[in-house]
């Protein structure tokens, strides 16, 4: 009696056929893992960079190859020698190349347990010579939704079958088979092969997880684009299709990790989207934070606005006739906060603007474009960040998403915020009415607060914001500190409240300061008592019957 131990385990097999099988395919023992020799692959792929001059390496080195369509077609024009896939199954392809790989010949050769002789022995009776490499790269299921006036009939028929199959076959049977799903693992499985003749174990181990992740993506998008499509609501699980752009330098903190993803099904408009021009350092995990929300705001408006963000809070925001008065506006609410700050402009960089940004210490500018010569002031700063979006930024260029936010162990999801307030339907609750330029400053105002961080008090003039009280645990105090962090008098502004005020002490405060209206929700229990101090004070008050707070 024979035994075989693997992992701590021992299979017995008796008669020298188990024995032949064992030893005809050659296999090699690492710390109690079989792995095999790579004596035969198929190879079948979509994207074909390189994958000529990786079968030709893997033909020098003796491996058998198989192909299919496209692949096999370019293989053979290049003078490799190759086998097709239905020679090896004995049945051609079918449905239009629908059915090619599906078949015992392709998966029980991939799928045989090379420890478990049984196995062996099934696919040697049944004439089955086992596949030890399976280089796939799925059809282009992303490139087709994205490509412009393409019918669904095509984003359907671009769902790959076969190959996410032979992908998983593999990679469940990832200590025999080695499992190839991108061009840039090509080079370090060359190098292993041309160095010890096979792939060592922690190789097999992470092209399977590598695997795994390209099906599970491949997945979550089909997933995601057929849900959007036929159905409504939050699915009982959320695919996320996302891909990642690039490893950060660090996260929030040095001591800790990051990457950058993107879905790239979201069109329009973001810093994902946008094109980073090839100066200063690599953007930072905050400097993408205050990036998009910097962006997210700029897009509420039509006119020439700027907004000056620092820590996912604007301290700055101004709209104008031109980016140039906008800009220095913006930028002179707060100056103090403003250094390090990032900028957004809804259109493009001009010179002049440029010559103020550069005497400044900016983190990053993102806007439609720059003008001739606008770049080249920039930058004069090394470390500035440059991004354009090569695109209008405002209301009518939004596209509205899924809003996340990880927490231990989940995920919390909503829709995203889409509040627009017609100045018709403000309710007037004071006893004095806003005036029309009241009201006008108060609907920037609005917009202003739906992206401060709760408990927000703003304080505006015209289109300018003039005090910002940010992420206070009581709001009373957020109206202390838009008071304190005025760079001007605050007497005349108009004040927005992301929630209701649940305590009259936050109006007497505008109050002091000179605030002449407010507009906020409503909906507190005090309301009245809220309504009664405003007209004590001779202020006007409106409310909008809905939240903007954020957490």
């Amino acid at each position: 009696m024979n035994g075989f131990r693997n992992g701590g385990r021992t299979r017995l097999y008796t008669g020298s056929r188990f024995g032949r099988c064992i030893h005809e395919y050659a296999h090699l023992v690492r710390g109690g893992i079989q792995l095999s020799q790579i004596k035969r692959a198929i190879i079948s792929v979509s994207d074909k960079s390189g994958i000529v001059d990786f079968a030709k390496e893997l033909s020098s080195l003796g491996v058998e190859i198989i192909s299919t369509g496209g692949t096999y077609k370019l293989l053979k024009e290049n003078g490799l020698p190759v086998t097709e896939v239905s020679d090896v199954t004995g049945f051609p392809e079918m449905l239009d190349g629908r059915v090619k790989t599906l078949h015992p010949k392709v998966h029980a050769g991939i799928l045989a347990r090379r420890d478990v002789p049984e196995h062996m022995a099934a696919i040697k009776e049944k004439g089955i010579e086992p596949i030890d490499m399976v280089v796939i790269n799925l059809y282009p299921f992303k490139q087709t939704v994205l490509k412009e006036g393409v019918s669904f009939e095509d984003i359907v028929e671009n769902i790959d079958i076969g190959g996410p199959s032979m992908i998983r076959a593999a990679a469940k049977n990832y200590e025999s088979v080695a499992v190839v799903t991108g061009p840039e693992q090509y080079p370090e499985i060359l190098a292993q092969l041309k160095d010890k003749g096979e792939l060592s174990l922690e190789l097999h181990q992470k092209l399977m997880a590598e695997a795994f992740v390209v099906t599970a993506n491949y997945d979550a998008m089909i997933a995601s684009r057929m849900y959007g499509r036929f159905c409504e609501g939050f699915p009982a699980s959320f695919p996320i299709p996302l891909e990642k752009v690039e490893d950060l330098r660090y996260g929030e903190n040095p001591n800790q990790k990051a990457a950058f993803y993107k879905d790239p099904f979201t069109p329009g408009i973001s810093v994902a989207n946008a094109e980073l021009l090839d100066h200063g350092k690599q953007l930072s995990y905050n400097n993408i934070l205050d990036l998009d929300k910097a962006l997210d705001i700029c897009m509420d408006f039509e006119k020439p606005t700027a907004v000056v963000m620092k820590h996912t809070n604007p301290c700055g925001l101004a709209s104008d006739d031109n980016i140039y008065d906008a800009f220095m506006t913006a930028y002179n609410v707060d100056p103090l906060s403003a250094f390090g700050c990032v900028i957004c402009l809804n259109r493009n960089c001009t010179v002049e603007v440029a010559k103020e940004i550069s005497q400044h210490f900016v983190e990053a500018v993102i806007c439609p474009g720059y003008e001739e010569g606008a770049i080249e002031i920039m930058e004069v700063k090394k470390n500035i960040r440059l991004l354009r979006t090569n695109a209008p930024i405002g209301p009518a260029y939004r596209h509205r998403e899924y809003k996340m936010k990880k927490v231990q162990g989940g995920m919390l999801v909503q829709t995203d915020e889409d509040v627009v307030i017609d100045p018709a339907n403000l309710k007037v609750v004071t006893n004095r009415a806003p005036t029309e330029e009241e009201i006008h400053s108060l609907l920037f105002a609005w917009k202003l607060a739906k992206h401060v961080t709760s408990n927000a008090v703003v304080y505006v003039r015209g289109e300018r914001a003039v005090g910002i009280g940010a992420g206070q645990m009581s709001r009373v105090d957020s109206a202390k500190i838009a008071t304190m962090k005025a760079n001007e008098p605050t007497e005349g502004c108009v004040m927005a409240s992301d929630a209701f005020f649940p305590f009259r002490d936050g109006v007497d405060e505008a109050a002091n300061a000179g605030v002449t209206a407010i507009i906020q929700p409503g909906g507190s229990i005090r309301d009245q008592e809220v309504i009664d101090a405003a007209n004590e004070h001779g202020m006007a008050m409106v409310f909008t019957g809905c939240r903007v707070f954020r957490h």
